[in-house]
């Protein structure tokens, strides 16, 4: 039988000098988190490891400098303005190599905070909408404290544990956080059309969450028998699913199963991926393992970036030395769609920032990471179009990124294109 403490144990149970996971996503543990900086005055050297998370984000304030740190494998929004590389830092790595990171102990965890369902008659809760990396955190960590919410559906896969792991639990009831589609641009519904025309009935998608990944899924509704192996989906996908569009039923592996390893999105995707069979979340190193992804035919991985060069080089995570997201699991999808049947990796971007600067760029800003490399990109879509770059030369792919450039960039890409390669 599960027996819960007050919050206030649960969280006097970690000692000063932790290295603290916490669960990510949606599935983020507020109000243990909450509890956690009330405690800040007794607690010293602390370091909180995770990917994005949702809600305040108190602990990152410089008031708590003291008492945490926080060494980011993705860099939320609620995190950004308070980077510093310091107290504040990132850690780069493939999101599919992360759980081997906690397994090899080359980044040492003491304990796990996680957010489940409550547990069912044989004493299993569920991680919900948030599996990922969570299952190796607990693995590897010496203390686990579960904030246990009636509102976090019971997911299909792996993300299952037993309550019998747990330290300490702590009843909580509250909503999950919600994302929301926003109003979408005519240039953004442009590379919608535009991606949609390179995917194929019958194709397996990887496609995330964010205005460009809900205008494909809105250019999609005239497709037939599309499947999902995704990173993670969110209300886009739920719609195609609800239409019709995706019946997973010529995917190789899971046939007729959408699977990822997080979600997050309204409350009607909450209640649609509660106890369904026909979803499953999976440990994010076999969701994003490019052996696995490239099995399924003709993989359509759609992903984004921050800006490109000429020659294909991807930045997703920064711009120039200040990082705002991650490495994630761009590399591995692009890579998984390359060796499938089929498949195709693209990356789709509008031409221009709201500011008015070319995303296409004859180099890279100082400081900015390659996320993809030149030789693993294949497709580059802007609202001007599609650029086919894969076995095509350096000058071949500068004309065709050019050719979907904003017009008013071109010239000055293509003076700073030659410019750049010219010859003595």
């Amino acid at each position: 039988m599960l027996s819960y403490l007050n919050i206030k144990a649960a969280i006097e149970l970690i000692p000063s000098g932790s290295r603290i996971f916490v669960h990510g996503g949606a599935a983020t543990p507020n109000i243990l988190l909450k509890e956690l900086v009330q405690q800040s005055h007794r607690l010293q050297d602390c370091s909180l490891i995770h990917l994005h998370t949702e809600g305040p984000a108190f602990y990152a304030k410089a008031e708590y400098k003291d008492s945490f740190r926080v060494i980011n494998l993705f860099v939320g929004g609620n995190i950004r303005k308070n980077m510093d590389y310091n107290r504040i830092d990132y850690l780069p790595c493939f999101l599919s190599e992360i759980p081997e990171l906690f397994r090899s102990k080359k980044c040492l965890l003491d304990v796990a905070l996680i957010h489940v369902s409550p547990p069912d008659v044989q004493g299993y809760c569920s991680l919900g909408v948030s599996v990922d990396i969570v299952k190796s955190a607990i693995q590897n960590s010496k203390i686990i404290i579960a904030q246990i919410n009636p509102n976090m559906p019971r997911v299909h896969g792996d993300g299952f544990i037993h309550s019998s792991v747990f330290s300490a639990a702590v009843e909580v009831n509250e909503k999950l956080p919600q994302s929301h589609p926003i109003h979408l641009t005519s240039e953004e519904l442009l590379i919608g059309q535009h991606v949609a025309s390179l995917i194929e009935d019958r194709s397996t998608l990887q496609i995330g969450i964010g205005s460009i990944p809900n205008a494909v899924a809105q250019q999609l509704l005239d497709h037939k028998d599309l499947g999902v192996h995704s990173e993670m989906w969110s209300d886009g996908v739920l719609n195609l699913i609800e239409s019709g569009v995706i019946t997973n039923a010529y995917k190789k592996i899971h046939r007729g199963k959408s699977v990822s390893g997080f979600l997050i999105g309204s409350q009607k995707l909450y209640d649609f991926v509660h106890d369904n069979p026909s979803v499953l979340q999976f440990e994010i190193d076999y969701v994003n393992d490019p052996n696995i992804i490239c099995r399924n035919p003709r993989v359509a991985a759609v992903n984004s970036a921050v800006e490109i060069d000429l020659t294909g080089q991807v930045c997703a995570d920064s711009i120039g030395n200040r990082i705002i997201s991650g490495v994630g699991g761009q590399m591995d999808f692009m890579r998984g769609a390359a060796q499938s049947d089929g498949g195709k990796p693209i990356i789709a971007l509008q031409s221009r920032t709201k500011r008015g600067r070319s995303k296409i760029v004859s180099q890279l800003q100082p400081g900015a990471g390659v996320v993809t490399t030149r030789s693993h990109v294949h497709y580059v879509v802007t609202e001007y179009g599609i650029a086919q770059l894969h076995g095509k030369t350096l000058r071949d792919r500068a004309c065709a990124m050019i050719a979907i450039a904003h017009p008013e960039d071109r010239e000055t890409l293509e003076r700073e294109f030659a410019q750049k390669f010219k010859h003595d």
